[in-house]
């Protein structure tokens, strides 16, 4: 077993060091100054606006284009709707204590049949309505003001600038 040294007598003292005074505060202050200095080190050099490095996923649902959001949050919905409905159901049907499986098709067959007739009534009707077309026109815009008068039993207009 290793003999520890007595608390009492410095072991700098031993080294031939100086047992503390001005000096080794002033390192150790000095030390502790550089230390935390070199630790808040800020890098100033502008970060490029583009590069070849690819973007980076970042945490959560992974990156996906607009139509895919939209199918997700829909068909999020929907499971909502069918485990409610579903959860209902079983609820009636174990509470009853009588389960016709007719009846168990008809319930769970009808609101699918539905959803499915409605959504190909929807996309019939979106490939008869008519495309949106925008003109933008270019050029003078006439700014004359016109006062209409409209007198008589058979109507006469008279417009004057």
């Amino acid at each position: 077993m290793y003999p520890l040294p007595d608390p009492q007598q410095s072991t700098a003292e031993k080294a031939g060091q100086a047992a503390g005074g001005s000096l080794t505060d002033a390192v150790i202050k000095a030390a502790v100054r550089d230390t935390i200095r070199q630790t808040s080190y800020r890098d100033e050099t502008p970060i490029p606006q583009y590069g070849t490095t690819p973007p980076v996923p970042q945490p959560g649902r992974p990156p996906m284009s607009a139509k895919a959001v939209d199918d997700t949050a829909r068909m999020l919905g929907a499971s909502v709707l069918i485990a409610t409905s579903g959860g209902a159901t079983t609820a009636v049907l174990w509470a009853s204590g009588y389960a016709n499986p007719a009846v168990v098709a008809l319930v769970f067959g009808a609101p699918t049949a539905l959803a499915l007739a409605i959504g190909r009534v929807m996309k019939r009707a979106k490939d008869t309505t008519p495309d949106v077309h925008h003109h933008h026109y270019a050029g003078p815009v006439d700014q004359r003001t016109v006062h209409s008068r409209t007198r008589g039993v058979w109507a006469k207009t008279t417009n004057q600038q």
